[in-house]
C-alpha cells in the first residue's frame, strides 16, 4: 500500500491512549502498553481505516514532544521490538503507519543540552541549539539563555543549519524506516522548521523508501510553500478545520464555502495538494465539545469525508467523546481509552468512509460550489464519468433546494431517487447524490 487520496487516517496520541505515566523516570522497566493499540486494530478495520498516525513514541520527559532519545521507544510505551511488532500487525491488516517526528526542538534532558549545562561554552554541542548565550540566564537558572519553541524553554529549539544535529535527526528518521518499516512522518511544528532541513529530510527518506509520505503541521500561511519548497506531500488543513465547525455554530456556510472554493475550486490554490483534513486532534478541543448542537455532529463528519483532501479521525471522537483544553493542560484531549467501541455515530462515520472509498469523485474529483446560504450548502465533486452532489441543511426546519441541475440521482446514504432541481432536505440532514 501507499498513502494516497483514498487513505483514511486514524490519529492516536499514543502516550494518552495507552495510559502512560505523566512523567518519565528513566529507570523503570519498559511496559507493554503498545499492545493496547494492537488490541484495537479490528475496530479500526471495521471503521474503514487504512492509515494510522501515531503520536510521539520515542523516549521523552513527559508529553512526547520533549524528546530525550530518538532511537529508543519511550519505556512508558514499550520497546523497539514492541513497536516493530505493532507496525507489522498494522501492515498485515492493510493499514499504513506514519509517526510523529519532533525535529524542531528537544527536551532539556536530551544528551546534547545536558552537555551544554555541564560544560557550558566548552561543550561541542553549543551550536546544536539556537541563540545559546552565556552572558544571559533563564528561569531555570542555567547561567545561560537560549531559544525555546514559541517561548517555551522546556522545548529547546535546534539550530537546523548545523550539519551535526541535522544529520542526527535524519539518521533517526532513516532508522525508523529501516527498523520499523514506517510509511511516513508527520513533522511537528513544520511551520517553523528550516526549509533546507525539510527538503533534505524528504529527499533522503525517499531515497530509502520511494513512496515515503510526509505531512507538515502548519496552522497559518500559504500551505503550498511546504509542498513546493520543502518537498512535503501534505499539510494540516487548519483553515478548513476552523471553517468546518464554525460554519455550523454560526449558521454561516459562507465561511467554509469561501475556504473550499479558494483552496479547491476551479482556480483553487491547493488543487494539486493532498491536504490533511481533520475535525480535532491532540492540540484542539474535541469536535463534540466544540459544536453548539449535537445534531450537527454527523453533518460535520459528512463534510470531512466529502471535501477534497485526506480525512483523519482522532481516537475516540468517532463515538463522540468530549474534551476541552483547560488551565493550560491538554489532559482532557488525550485520555486513556481501554477499548474502542461502536456507537450510532461510529456506524455513521463507517458508512461515510465506505461511500468515500467507493467513489473516485469523492477522493479524486474536482470541486465546484452549487449553492450556499446561511444554513444550506451544496457542492459537486466529479471525476471522469462520476458526478456527486453533496447537500447540507443545518436548519432545524425542513427545506427544499434547487441545485439547478436537470437530472435525477441516487442518494448513496438512503438509496432514494432524487430530483436535483427539487431536493427535499429534512432538518439537520445531508445527502450524497450520485448522478
Amino acid at each position: 500500500m501507499a498513502i494516497s487520496n483514498n487513505s483514511i487516517f486514524y490519529h492516536i496520541y499514543s502516550l494518552g491512549f495507552c495510559g502512560a505515566n505523566e512523567h518519565n523516570d528513566y529507570c523503570s522497566p519498559a511496559t507493554s502498553a503498545l499492545s493496547k493499540i494492537s488490541e484495537n486494530i479490528e475496530h479500526l478495520k471495521k471503521l474503514g481505516i487504512n492509515a494510522v498516525y501515531l503520536g510521539p513514541l520515542f523516549e521523552s520527559e513527559s508529553h512526547g514532544y520533549n524528546t530525550v532519545d530518538y532511537f529508543h521507544v519511550d519505556r512508558r510505551l514499550g520497546t523497539n521490538e514492541d513497536l516493530r511488532n505493532l507496525i507489522n500487525n498494522f501492515h498485515a491488516n492493510g493499514i499504513d503507519v506514519i509517526l510523529d517526528a519532533v525535529f524542531n526542538h528537544s527536551g532539556r534532558e536530551f544528551f546534547a543540552f545536558k552537555d551544554i549545562k555541564n560544560n557550558r561554552n566548552n561543550s561541542k554541542y553549543t551550536d546544536w541549539y539556537l541563540n545559546v548565550n552565556f552572558s544571559g540566564n533563564n528561569h531555570y537558572n542555567d547561567g545561560f539563555s537560549y531559544e525555546g519553541w514559541a517561548g517555551c524553554l522546556d522545548l529547546v529549539k535546534y539550530n537546523l543549519k548545523n550539519h551535526e544535529i541535522k544529520d542526527h535527526l535524519i539518521q533517526a528518521a532513516l532508522q525508523w524506516i529501516r527498523e520499523f518499516n514506517i510509511d511516513g512522518l508527520r513533522l511537528d511544528a513544520a511551520d517553523v522548521l528550516d526549509f533546507d532541513f525539510m527538503r533534505e529530510l524528504s529527499q533522503r527518506c525517499r531515497n530509502e523508501k520511494q513512496d515515503f509520505w510526509l505531512v507538515g503541521e502548519v496552522v497559518h500561511g500559504d500551505y503550498s510553500r511546504w509542498t513546493r519548497d520543502a518537498g512535503l506531500n501534505s499539510v494540516t488543513n487548519y483553515e478548513s478545520y476552523k471553517g468546518s465547525w464554525s460554519s455550523f455554530n454560526d449558521n454561516n456556510f459562507f465561511e467554509i464555502a469561501y475556504s473550499l472554493n479558494r483552496q479547491f475550486g476551479q482556480h483553487g490554490i491547493y488543487r494539486q495538494i493532498q491536504m490533511y483534513n481533520f475535525l480535532d486532534n491532540h492540540d484542539v478541543n474535541r469536535i463534540a465539545s466544540t459544536l453548539n448542537h449535537n445534531e450537527h455532529l454527523p453533518l460535520v463528519y459528512g463534510l470531512l469525508f466529502t471535501i477534497p483532501g485526506i480525512p483523519s479521525v482522532y481516537y475516540g471522537s468517532e463515538f463522540g467523546i468530549q474534551g476541552k483544553r483547560e488551565n493550560n493542560t491538554d489532559k482532557q484531549l488525550r485520555p486513556a481509552l481501554e477499548k474502542l467501541y461502536f456507537s450510532e455515530l461510529t456506524e455513521w462515520i463507517s458508512k461515510l468512509i465506505q461511500i468515500r472509498k467507493q467513489s473516485p469523485a469523492l477522493y479524486n474529483g474536482d470541486y465546484k460550489e452549487l449553492l450556499v446560504a446561511s444554513k444550506q450548502f451544496a457542492f459537486m465533486r466529479n471525476f471522469q464519468n462520476e458526478n456527486i452532489a453533496v447537500v447540507f441543511n443545518c436548519d432545524f426546519t425542513n427545506v427544499t433546494l434547487n441545485l439547478k441541475l436537470q437530472q435525477n440521482g441516487c442518494d448513496l446514504l438512503t438509496g432514494e431517487t432524487i430530483n436535483l432541481s427539487n431536493v427535499e432536505m429534512k432538518q439537520n440532514s445531508m445527502r450524497i447524490i450520485r448522478f
